[in-house]
């Protein structure tokens, strides 16, 4: 059972309470069913047991266990960092210097309030001359920001005034790319399982956008509440390359069980993702490396 759900968890039925897109959400997990089975067999030392135990392990490796290697310390073109950093973050100023001391290209924020925004302008501002704000979502850059206009990515359920999302060309020596800022919004679990159509809704507005792109290079950075495995991203996940290194969960920032903060991109490689030090944020920041 554990292998098929970690190979066929497309086929769970996503019809009642969204049971697929929750499973999947929490898809790597289904890894320590391994250990447990384990123990089990050598409690009965069973042999065939034992043998059986191979395949969901061989199943959750082939899965993630890539992910699980040395990150490439090759060349990588962009370093971007990308977190949520809590409309009740209470040092804005020491979440910002945290950041910049990842020493990123591209710094993409959400859940920015106007209480703690000049506090975030005035610390990254040395070091990064260019930014554009929309909404609560803003992106920060050493190279000059054009064309930034506000994402349309509101599921029609929602009042005016939520804005979350931003699109801003980056002119960069290795030339021009699109970068796309966004906050899907939030997903509940409850008892008749995962609420999740604003974020579905939201996630093909978002998948939309980035099949428009004219230009051909793009990121993407964003909380886009669950991970790369979860269904309800397939229009975005279906468009975008994710990274190929990097297990590091980050929420909720005391103990991270899923990464639902991501760096994606198009025309370009995702080379490894790790998670930074706990801030003022519910979040941990990522901080991605990206060749061209």
């Amino acid at each position: 059972m554990t292998a098929g759900l970690l190979a066929f968890h497309a086929a769970v039925p996503n019809t009642a309470g969204h049971l697929g897109s929750l499973l999947e959400a929490f898809l790597p997990w289904l890894g320590l069913a391994v250990p447990v089975l384990l123990v089990l067999a050598l409690l009965r030392r069973s042999a065939t047991a034992l043998v059986a135990v191979l395949l969901p392990a061989a199943v959750w490796a082939g899965q993630f266990g890539g992910l699980l290697l040395p990150a490439d310390d090759g060349a990588h073109d962009i370093t971007a960092v990308q977190h949520n950093v809590s409309d009740e973050n209470t040092d804005p100023a020491g979440t910002a210097t945290a950041l910049a001391e990842a020493e990123p290209d591209l710094v993409a924020l959400e859940e920015l309030v106007p209480s703690a925004l000049p506090a975030y302008e005035k610390t990254l501002a040395p070091d990064y001359p260019y930014h554009a704000v929309k909404g609560t979502v803003g992106l920060w850059s050493k190279y000059p920001l054009s064309d930034v206009r506000s994402l349309d990515i509101k599921p029609a359920g929602i009042g005016e005034g939520w804005s979350r999302g931003l699109r801003s060309s980056v002119r960069m020596p290795q030339g021009e790319i699109a970068v796309y800022v966004a906050h899907l919004p939030s997903v509940r679990v409850r008892s008749s399982g995962l609420e999740s159509d604003w974020r579905d809704e939201s996630a093909g507005l978002l998948g939309a956008a980035i099949a428009a792109e004219k230009l051909d290079r793009v990121i993407l950075l964003g909380d886009l509440n669950s991970t790369v495995d979860d269904r309800g991203l397939a229009p975005v996940t279906s468009r975008m390359n994710t990274a190929e290194r990097g297990l590091d969960f980050s929420w909720p920032a005391a103990f991270p069980v899923s990464r639902i903060d991501h760096v994606m991109a198009r025309s370009a490689t995702v080379t490894d993702i790790r998670t930074l030090p706990m801030t003022g944020s519910d979040h941990l920041p990522v901080v991605a490396r990206l060749r061209l």
